[in-house]
Order: C-alpha cells, then sequence, then structure tokens
C-alpha cells in the first residue's frame, strides 16, 4: 500500500447493509476500498482514530438558499457549501430566488459556473417553473432539465391553477420533480407568524394553515391529473400532512419535506426576535406533533432545511419587520437527532433514511442506504452522545440567525467525506 491520499478511519461503527459493524475503514482513490479487521504495520496515508464514532452515508439537502449569483452579502456557493459540509451534506440544491433567476441556459450558466469555480460540494440548482418567477410565463423545461434537480418558484406559490398544470403538463416528461413552495396569497392578509396562541396575545399578525393547505390540495389534484411528479416544499400542518397521507394511499407521485424547526418547535416557543421567523412559520403543538408522526410513520420523505441566510441587519427587526428565513445547514442533523431519536421518538436508521437514503432516490442520484465496499466515499462521521451548545458565531455561513442559537443539541458532525476528500473535520 503506497497511496499517500489514502485516508485510514480506524475503530469506526460502519453502517453496513447488515447493520453497525465495528471495524476499520479504508478510503482510497475516492472509493471505500476495503474493511479491514487488522489494521496495516505500516500506512502512507492518514490516519483518523475514530473511536465511538459512526460512519453512515454524507447528507442531501434538497431545498437551500445559496444566493449567489446576485445576493452575496448574504451568502455565496462558497460559504454556503462550506456550511453544508459543516453539517455532513455533501450534496445540495439551492432554490432559484437568485439574480438572474435560472429560468433560461444562460441565466443557469451564471449559477452552474460559480459552482464550479467555488462549491466544496456537490451542487445541483433547481431552475424555476415560471420566468423570473412571475407565476405567469413558462419556462423551457425540456431544455433546463438535463442541468438540475428540478423545477420551483420557491418563496412564491404558482396562484394560477391554469398556469401550475400547464407548468406540469410540461415538466412530466422530462421525468424531473416540481418542487411546489405552496401559498394561497390571497389568505396569508399581512401575517408573518403562525395564526395561534403567540400571535393573539402579543398583537401579531398571523398567517392561517389554511394559506399552506388550500395550495397543497389544488396540486396534488393537479399532479393526479397530470401525472407530475410533485414535491411539496417545507411542510408546517396537520392538514398538508394529512392530504399527503391520502394521496399516498391512493398511489399518486406526490412526496414531501419538512424542516427540523418544524419538529422541535411551536408557536408557544416563539421569542420577539428575527430568528424564530421564517415561511411558512412556525406553527402550533398540533401541528408540531402532526408532522413528528408524519416523519415516524413515512408520510414525510425527507429532512430539508430551508437554509435561507440574510444579512444580520435583514434578521434584526423583532418578528414582524425581519425578513423570512433562518439558516439550518449546520444544525439540521444534530437537531433532528435530538428531537426525534435521543428522545427515543425514531430510529436513528430512519434518520439516515430521511436525510440521505430518500432524497438521493428522489433525485435520481444512488441511494447509498448502507456502506459496501467499491462504493462512492460519501460519508459523514458523528458522534451520537457529543452535546454542545448552539452558537451562531461559530458557523460557516455567513447567516447567522438560528432558532437554535443557545440551545444545547446532542449529535455531532466530526467529519465530512466528498468524494474520498475531508471537506469538513472537527476531530
Amino acid at each position: 500500500m503506497d497511496n499517500k491520499d489514502a485516508i485510514l478511519l480506524t475503530k469506526a461503527k460502519v453502517l453496513t447493509k447488515n447493520g453497525i459493524k465495528d471495524t476499520n475503514l479504508l478510503i482510497e482513490n475516492g472509493k471505500i476500498s476495503k474493511f479491514l479487521e487488522d489494521l496495516p504495520v505500516e500506512f502512507p496515508g492518514k490516519i483518523y482514530d475514530i473511536s465511538s464514532c459512526y460512519v453512515v452515508p454524507s447528507f442531501v439537502d434538497m431545498h437551500v438558499h445559496l444566493r449567489e449569483p446576485g445576493f452575496g452579502y448574504k451568502e455565496t456557493i462558497k460559504s454556503g457549501t462550506m456550511a453544508a459540509a459543516a453539517g455532513g451534506f455533501t450534496t445540495v440544491c439551492p432554490m432559484p430566488n437568485v439574480n438572474p433567476a435560472p429560468d433560461t441556459l444562460d441565466n443557469l450558466n451564471v449559477q452552474l459556473d460559480i459552482i464550479k469555480n467555488s462549491a466544496i460540494v456537490n451542487v445541483i440548482p433547481f431552475a424555476t417553473i415560471t420566468r423570473g418567477r412571475d407565476g405567469k410565463e413558462l419556462v423551457d423545461y425540456q431544455s433546463l432539465s438535463p442541468y438540475v434537480a428540478g423545477f420551483s418558484d420557491d418563496g412564491t406559490g404558482v396562484q394560477s391553477e391554469e398556469i401550475m398544470k400547464k407548468a406540469m403538463e410540461g415538466i412530466a416528461p422530462t421525468g424531473k420533480l416540481l418542487s411546489a413552495h405552496c401559498e394561497v396569497e390571497s389568505l396569508v392578509k399581512g401575517g408573518y407568524i403562525h395564526d395561534g396562541k403567540y400571535a393573539k396575545i402579543h398583537n401579531h399578525k398571523g398567517i392561517n394553515s389554511e394559506s399552506e393547505w388550500k395550495e397543497v390540495e389544488r396540486d396534488i389534484k393537479l399532479s393526479e391529473e397530470t401525472g407530475c411528479r410533485l414535491h411539496i416544499c417545507h411542510i408546517s400542518t396537520k392538514e398538508t400532512v394529512d392530504l399527503i397521507r391520502e394521496a399516498k394511499l391512493k398511489g399518486l407521485k406526490v412526496t414531501c419535506e419538512t424542516g427540523p424547526h418544524y419538529l422541535t418547535f411551536n408557536d408557544e416557543d416563539l421569542q420577539e426576535h428575527g430568528r424564530f421567523k421564517m415561511n411558512p412559520p412556525i406553527r402550533s403543538k398540533v401541528d408540531r406533533d402532526a408532522l413528528r408522526q408524519g416523519l415516524i410513520d413515512g408520510t414525510i420523505d425527507v429532512i430539508a432545511t430551508d437554509h435561507a441566510p440574510h444579512s444580520e441587519e435583514e434578521k434584526s427587526k423583532g418578528l414582524e419587520k425581519s425578513a423570512m428565513g433562518v439558516v439550518g445547514l449546520e444544525t439540521a442533523f444534530s437537531a433532528v437527532y435530538t428531537t426525534m431519536v435521543a428522545s427515543g421518538l425514531m430510529s436513528f436508521e430512519r434518520l439516515v433514511e430521511v436525510m440521505s437514503v430518500r432524497p438521493r432516490q428522489l433525485l435520481g442520484l444512488p441511494p447509498m442506504p448502507y456502506l459496501e465496499e467499491g462504493m462512492t466515499a460519501d460519508l459523514v462521521i458523528l458522534n451520537l452522545d457529543e452535546k454542545y451548545i448552539v452558537n451562531p458565531d461559530n458557523f460557516k455561513s455567513l447567516g447567522k440567525a438560528s432558532p437554535y442559537s443557545g440551545l444545547t443539541l446532542q449529535g455531532k458532525i466530526k467529519m465530512t467525506i466528498y468524494n474520498g476528500n475531508p471537506v469538513y473535520n472537527s476531530l
């Protein structure tokens, strides 16, 4: 063995097809080369003793905002992918609310060039559903589809049922996802947090649940009519969970995601700070519990962060006037592990499924349900027992607004390996 770029992970707990295996893991030429029972006498590469740490397939986030091109003061492709690596993610899919919007090949290429030059993990962008995300003119789905994860106007819902149906008819033949931000704008009525207890007590304008689930209901119907693969973004209400569960029982091509913060918090946890403001909002205990159950029973397919960085100034104006959106890449795993697994609600294997396996399947990537010899070395090393206090000052992201700030979470990312190369290391 004379490969100086090889990596040896010793005393690892590796997720294999036969469960967790105590072994030593050799990585060479970007691949998992061997599981070694005995350590080599001499080894020219790097050795990492990861006693008590677990090694699983790296995570995939189907919904992030990396802000480039156009809004680099909020986040850049480089800083966003550094944050992704720090969170255990080796593939992320940025949403198209950038400038220029990726609604033509020329505009998409602006973004792809930045990705090529500065991303440290795999980045597969979404293109828009409509030109400029204005909900009116459809884009050329066939020309864009080879280069994108799917199509979304995230940040705004497509308000016209006629336009949405035509979009689904155009996207269906490509086989790509239509990732829908479901929000009936006429029902929002100036609201900016959930229309619940906190809003009433503190005299805030609330966003009702119907503004989400009514459009979910419409889009499920259109998906059934057109055969388009519908993926519903950042679900937050009990009614949405029920609608998706029903659609799946009917065998429709409907999938969905929720974010870690919707599983952890409810509207009674809100504080008068912009780090608790996002769209859709953190909702009631009933909604939170329905989301937890939906994740456990398979109704919810994936965890996606909706990582949405803003400048400190944009997030410092309280609940009413701060920009919508919080960061989430660097806390996602530990937030879900603490809320769902360490609490006993859900298995660790299910967490790996919703953060790694299922998103890969939906994006048409190799699913990697476990690690085996010969597989591409896209891995994350986890200390499941380590606890830490969330300090946004330590984030790689330019955005610092996190609802988890100051909280103690369990489960720490120790290293992220992408194509056999460490892209994050806190060992």
